[in-house]
């Protein structure tokens, strides 16, 4: 006998839900790693990870917060108190950016903190100008929240990075949120302070928010510079959300803990959301992120030598791969090279149309996984993260160069 729920016309997933779909880059890791496991020596470059391990000071504070029954009960939604407080310090410590305790929201790792700002923002129609290639979760949590991503297309001549004149063609009446990511994932781009300046002033002109997302701050190299807006145009601090975490700086990925900064009434909001979403972060990876933002920052310069090592390496890797046209990043840890002469080309007797498919040719060819420029918003394009050992690195760039050479 069939039961009701078989016979229904009623969708089984709402289609806000139904709507998503899954994280491109964890999902090439994962199948990369599902791969090694069954055996075939599969190297990654999908997964946005810090190949290091958590420095040990941080790991003896979180092993100590496990022995204190203060951290075994509920504790504020917003955050520990102290722990807010100390990323107030930390941002005016590395950024220069003046903020106040309860100006801070500490959030289950980055993407809630992504996701919250856009849903404490945005009302149903609101436009957010996203300038691409963006990170594969903005768009997804913008449209979560109600909003509309308006994209606004960048390139290789340009940095990757938007011109005011871009984003002004872009706005419209519905237009309240600018995304600003910088430095930039995936392509490592890092913006100019002139250009942060010149976007930061627009912004303010145009009465437009901005969620400035600023958790590769300290991954810059050949003299860089991370630029917070909020500090560069302090006119527009009242206007802008700023996003961070221990994550990439502190290679704690798997301890969850990332946080918004901004205006006190926006924080509030986004409290009163978290509140019912998930209340506190895990108070024993809030008591080791403490650590890590309190602490120095030596072991930060030493992974950020050795990712400006393989940053050098990667890039040379690739530039001498024929059909392969590389910029050379200045920030995080990602390369983001163009491989559109290498679409519809013939290789082991199928021609890919597209990044994606020239991505699964070089994942059962190769046996390496990167992520196609399809889930960043600009087809033509792989990202691979150079987090990763040098061995590997090598040997990874390697067999990829092996089988593209074969291109005709």
């Amino acid at each position: 006998m069939a039961t009701a729920s078989s016979t229904s016309t009623r969708p089984r997933i709402s289609a806000r839900i139904g709507g998503i779909t899954e994280s491109a880059t964890l999902a090439v890791d994962a199948k990369a790693k599902a791969l090694k496991a069954a055996g075939r020596p599969v190297i990654g470059f999908g997964a946005g990870e810090p190949d290091f391990p958590t420095p040990d000071a941080i790991v003896a504070a979180a092993q100590a917060a496990c022995a204190d029954p203060r951290n075994h009960r509920y504790s504020p939604a917003a955050g520990l108190p102290e722990l807010r407080e100390a990323i107030a310090v930390k941002t005016k410590r590395d950024s220069g950016y003046d903020i106040a305790a309860n100006q801070v929201l500490v959030t289950n790792g980055g993407k809630q903190a992504v996701y919250q700002a856009f849903a404490t923002l945005l009302d149903p129609g609101d436009e957010v100008l996203l300038p691409a290639p963006y990170w594969t979760t903005y768009p997804e949590a913008i449209a979560l929240a109600g909003g509309v991503p308006v994209v606004v297309q960048t390139g290789p001549e340009a940095d990757y990075m938007p011109s005011v004149e871009q984003l002004d063609a872009a706005r419209t009446e519905r237009t309240k949120v600018l995304l600003w990511c910088s430095p930039s994932n995936p392509t490592g781009a890092v913006a100019s302070r002139e250009l942060t300046e010149a976007v930061g002033r627009w912004a303010v002109e145009n009465d437009i928010w901005v969620i400035t997302d600023e958790i590769y701050e300290h991954l810059v190299y050949d003299g860089a510079e991370a630029v917070s807006m909020p500090v560069a145009v302090p006119d527009l601090a009242d206007r802008c959300v700023v996003l961070n975490g221990v994550a990439k700086t502190y290679a704690m990925t798997g301890w969850r803990v990332g946080w918004m900064a901004g205006p006190a009434d926006v924080i509030k909001a986004a409290t009163n959301l978290q509140s019912h979403l998930s209340s506190n972060v895990a108070n024993v990876s809030q008591r080791a992120a403490l650590e890590a933002v309190s602490g120095p920052l030596d072991a930060v310069a030493e992974m950020r030598a050795a990712f400006d090592r393989r940053r050098r390496l990667m890039v040379e890797l690739l530039a001498a791969i024929p059909g392969v046209q590389v910029p050379t990043p200045r920030g995080a840890f990602y390369a983001y090279p163009s491989v559109q002469e290498l679409i519809g080309r013939e290789i082991r007797g199928s021609r890919p149309q597209s990044s994606v498919e020239l991505a699964a040719a070089v994942l059962e060819h190769a046996e390496v996984a990167v992520v196609p420029g399809e889930a960043f918003g600009t087809p033509g394009f792989f990202r691979l993260s150079y987090a990763l050992g040098d061995d590997d690195l090598r040997t990874g760039v390697g067999r990829m160069a092996e089988l593209l050479a074969e291109a005709k």
